[in-house]
């Protein structure tokens, strides 16, 4: 008897005993649903997990220091009882320092992780491709040569950045930016600001140079209630702008090809995005100076936290955490207060040179 009539006196297809079993639609369908729901499981655990931590760095902030004060005081402070040395430490010192490293830190983180994903590539990120050195130099030009104070150079280091993020689009756009040339155009567009900054110094009274070099460094030393409106006002705007954003820039994580074909307008998407991240970075580089590697740091971060992907929220709290843990180093654990962009970089330079090497060995250094 042949094997077909065998089969099909069994009740069985000619091809059914050799056919492979398929699992049913609807068993893909819980399979993805189910990997969905424990990416959002574990994206909404991060987030509390950073929030959490949020809350822990701001209390630290405010009771410790040089002059500790108690938390039953800091709360009896912040409900408005005046108590005497308390108050002026927590309110007009460290409740606004505290406010400004937040914004600060949660636009850095934004903005490096928009920039990261739009050319996919973890060097892109605004203090290595030189954004927030367009930034420093336009403000050393303007205490240095123009003569300005405090409260004049903000709005000058915002244009700088602005104007240097326009610079860097355009040399290294050939009809799509491409995550390599878009760095190594801002390296070498970088190299020359960091030039203007070194010859403004070079121009300058020590006192002015004093001052220009503890702002380019990354400071949150001149933080007041003065800063704080201005700050959080622009990030009222600009953050509830890059969370709608998030859908189009995954779109984009997928690739110019996949994002075309979900319908996104890949080029005016790009353009768009970029300009968001620019003005992030522009804004917490003009209320704290270019406060280093927070940027390049947060978003790798936040991705090994929530498992792959981008989150922007996590980006965002992640570079607020790393801002505030550095102040907190720099002024309260180490014997003499340093500018927080030190820590900052002391944390990330060694971050950049690890993914220097890996690029290497995997061929992709160029």
């Amino acid at each position: 008897m042949s094997a077909a009539a065998a089969a099909r006196d069994a009740g069985l297809a000619p091809d059914a005993r050799c056919a492979p079993e398929r699992p049913a639609p609807g068993a893909a369908v819980d399979r993805v649903r189910a990997v969905r729901t424990r990416g959002q499981r574990r994206r909404a655990t991060v987030a509390i997990g950073l929030v959490v931590l949020v809350v822990a760095l701001v209390v630290v902030t405010l009771t410790l220091g040089p002059f500790k004060v108690a938390l039953v005081d800091v709360v009896r402070i912040l409900g408005g009882e005046q108590i005497p040395g308390a108050t002026f430490i927590v309110m007009e010192q460290r409740l606004p320092r505290l406010l400004v490293a937040l914004g600060v830190g949660a636009a850095f983180g934004a903005s490096g992780t928009i920039i990261q994903t739009l050319v996919r590539n973890p060097l892109a990120s605004p203090d290595v491709i030189g954004i927030t050195a367009g930034a420093s130099a336009a403000a050393v030009l303007g205490m240095t040569v123009g003569g300005l104070g405090a409260v004049a150079v903000a709005p000058v280091a915002f244009g700088g950045a602005l104007v240097t993020a326009a610079v860097i689009y355009v040399l290294a756009r050939r009809g799509a930016i491409s995550g390599y040339r878009f760095v190594l155009v801002g390296v070498g567009v970088a190299a020359v600001l960091n030039a203007v900054t070194a010859w403004g110094l070079t121009r300058a009274e020590v006192t002015e140079a004093s001052r220009a070099l503890v702002w380019i460094t990354g400071s949150l030393s001149r933080a007041s209630w003065d800063q704080v409106p201005v700050l959080w006002a622009a990030l009222a705007v600009l953050l509830p702008l890059a969370a709608l954003a998030a859908l189009r820039l995954r779109a984009l994580e997928l690739g110019d090809d996949a994002a075309a074909g979900l319908g996104a307008r890949v080029e005016p998407a790009k353009a768009g995005l970029l300009i968001l991240a620019v003005a992030l970075a522009a804004v917490a580089t003009a209320a704290a100076g270019p406060v280093a590697f927070v940027a390049f740091l947060s978003g790798p971060l936040a991705r090994r936290l929530t498992g792959g992907g981008v989150s922007l929220g996590a980006s965002a709290l992640t570079g607020a955490c790393l801002v505030l843990a550095a102040d907190l180093v720099a002024t309260s654990l180490l014997p003499t207060a340093l500018p927080v962009g030190v820590v900052t970089g002391v944390l990330g330079a060694p971050v950049l040179l690890w993914l220097l090497a890996r690029a290497n060995r995997s061929g992709e250094g160029g």
